[in-house]
């Protein structure tokens, strides 16, 4: 009874801390990601006041958040959405893995890390937050400008890449052997190539078998499926979260929509408890020795994420304005960063420091980066061009950038 009592205390505690850093960070205008991060540290190894009773629930939690997390995230998309994506943002996808996932193998083996550190490490730094991006895009009101499908197409090829990046991590960090780990990466193709076939071709048959009028129904189905297939995937050493992805995918119409609803408050908590149990894994103590490295990567990897939306938003022939913006909104790192770093604390704990401060960083930079990239490209353009009379051309070019919502892309709310 004490045990429990205990419990319900600390969980109670934790849940009414989140709760008041979400309102918080919504008045401020910047994600609540950094705060839970903040927590984390604060109740955990190290921290003022750190938890015993309910450690193992928070880490059942924090599980159930990283699935729920790609769940919705598949949820998003349609299989032909994602095809689509694949035929035409390829190359984009190619030189976003180049200039942002090398940084971090770089860094990860200066540090004498080892390689399997650097192929987490790679992926910390490679993906970008699509919550934060999502809301980003929402809050400038930039959902309808040109450059935002380009900012899209990017996230999406990222999301796909982690279908076959996370099985090949799992691997790597279990210490399967070459044969065992292409065997894994096979079944993982396999896996997608096959839910991807049967959402474009039987989609509607499976939608219309798990969907319910009644709310109740339709979430206890969606959700169990979820958990099984991600245990299932888990057990094959897929990774869960692939697992949850590809569930995600294969529902689509009304059923994802109702799907969503529903479950999005389940995932905002369990995402909450995610990045809190990450934090209380992470002795406050051990940041500071990486702080320079995390600050010096963030740097590096904030201009390499800028260069990629420049450079794909040049290709879909937007103008210099937009293109500028592409880059800029692509800064922040949040989500994804954390989830791969909780993966890879077992085989190098320091992993986990760097990538805490790592994305403490880059959420923040990220939404003034969106806000500021643009501006300060073009005066730091005109700047120089103007001594060399340049800067009417500059602003003709610039003055086909579209007001506001032009083109007439038709780009969802979130991811």
């Amino acid at each position: 009874m004490h045990d429990t009592t205990a419990l319900l205390i600390e969980l109670g505690a934790i849940i009414l801390v989140l709760g008041l850093l979400g309102r918080l960070a919504g008045r401020v205008g910047f994600s609540p990601i950094p705060l839970y991060l903040l927590a984390g540290l604060a109740f955990g190894q190290g921290g003022m006041l750190p938890l015993e009773a309910s450690e193992e629930f928070i880490a059942t939690g924090a599980e159930i958040g990283v699935i729920l997390l790609l769940l919705l995230l598949g949820l998003e998309y349609s299989a032909s959405e994602l095809v689509t994506s694949l035929k035409t943002q390829y190359p984009s996808g190619a030189v976003d893995f180049v200039l942002n996932a090398v940084p971090g193998a770089a860094a990860a083996l200066l540090l004498g890390w080892g390689p399997v550190a650097a192929v987490a490490l790679a992926g910390v730094t490679w993906i970008s937050s699509s919550g934060v991006i999502a809301k980003v895009l929402g809050d400038l009101r930039r959902l309808g400008n040109r450059e935002t499908p380009v900012v899209l197409g990017i996230l999406v090829m990222e999301d796909l890449s982690m279908a076959v990046y996370l099985p090949i991590l799992t691997a790597l960090l279990a210490g399967v052997s070459l044969a065992g780990g292409a065997l894994t990466l096979l079944i993982a193709l396999g896996t997608v190539g096959a839910v991807l076939y049967l959402a474009l071709r039987h989609g509607r048959l499976i939608s219309r078998a798990v969907s319910s009028d009644s709310a109740e129904m339709l979430l206890l189905v969606v959700l169990g499926l979820t958990l099984l297939v991600a245990g299932i995937a888990q057990r094959l050493q897929v990774s869960a979260a692939v697992g949850a992805f590809l569930v995600g995918i294969a529902l689509s119409g009304e059923v994802a929509e109702g799907a969503s609803s529903l479950l999005t408050p389940l995932r905002d908590l369990f995402a909450a408890v995610f990045f809190v149990f990450f934090g209380l894994h992470t002795d406050p103590a051990a940041i500071p020795p990486v702080l320079f490295p995390a600050l010096a990567l963030a740097t590096v990897t904030a201009l390499t994420k800028i260069a990629t939306g420049y450079w794909a938003a040049r290709r879909a022939q937007i103008s210099v304005k937009g293109r500028w913006r592409a880059g800029g909104t692509l800064v922040a790192r949040g989500e994804f960063s954390i989830v791969i770093a909780g993966l890879a604390v077992g085989v190098e704990p320091r992993i986990g420091p760097l990538a805490t401060a790592y994305v403490l960083i880059l959420v923040i930079l990220g939404p003034l980066a969106a806000r500021w990239t643009e501006p300060l490209a073009g005066r730091l353009t005109v700047s120089r061009a103007a001594p060399a009379g340049a800067a009417g051309a500059i602003g003709a070019a610039d003055a086909v950038e579209p007001a506001g919502t032009a083109g007439g892309d038709a780009v969802p709310a979130g991811r």
